[in-house]
């Protein structure tokens, strides 16, 4: 039953998405969502620490998208921004989802879980940046709900975090 529910919501959100990349949406549309939106609940007095700590982990995520990109000089164009925010919410969601089914099965599972999606983090870089204190900040944290780096390929470590955790809940 999760599974049909996992799907449905990965069916709704590539819908959506292409919906909007066909209407000709605005430049980063979606990118600029997932940022107001989580600046939004970062900054409501009505968000638990742990909504806070994960959009902030968003904002910093996107910040530090824009900043490599305007450093290496490329141009990109609004589907990379948007895609990468849009995979990188559907990741986190995800994890959020997968730690608290794992939680009730056991604190064993709950760690894997977290394994799984940190990995898939760590080895799909987007940029490579060598300065891994930075990149590696939420990694090294231990108290942080979202354990990954900044430099991630989003679209790629979702893939590899969906198929691994369906793997895992087999």
């Amino acid at each position: 039953m999760n599974i049909k529910n996992d799907n449905m919501k990965k069916i709704i959100t590539f819908i959506t998405f292409t919906f909007i990349v066909l209407a000709q949406a605005s430049a980063q549309d979606l990118y600029k969502k997932v940022y107001e939106t989580s600046i939004d609940i970062v900054n409501s007095p009505n968000s638990s620490d742990e909504q806070i700590q994960i959009n902030q982990f968003k904002v910093t995520v996107l910040n530090y998208m824009a900043s490599q990109v305007k450093k290496s000089g490329e141009e990109k164009d609004s589907y990379f921004y948007d895609s990468q925010a849009v995979n990188m919410s559907s990741f986190i969601t995800d994890f959020e989802s997968n730690v608290m089914k794992a939680r009730a099965m056991s604190t064993a599972k709950r760690l894997q879980v977290i394994e799984i999606y940190r990995n898939a983090s760590l080895s799909n870089p987007l940029f490579n940046d060598e300065d891994k204190d930075k990149v590696y900040c939420y990694v090294n944290d231990k108290t942080t709900y979202t354990p990954f780096s900044l430099d991630t390929d989003w679209e790629k470590a979702y893939e590899e975090a969906t198929i691994k955790i369906k793997d895992f809940f087999k």
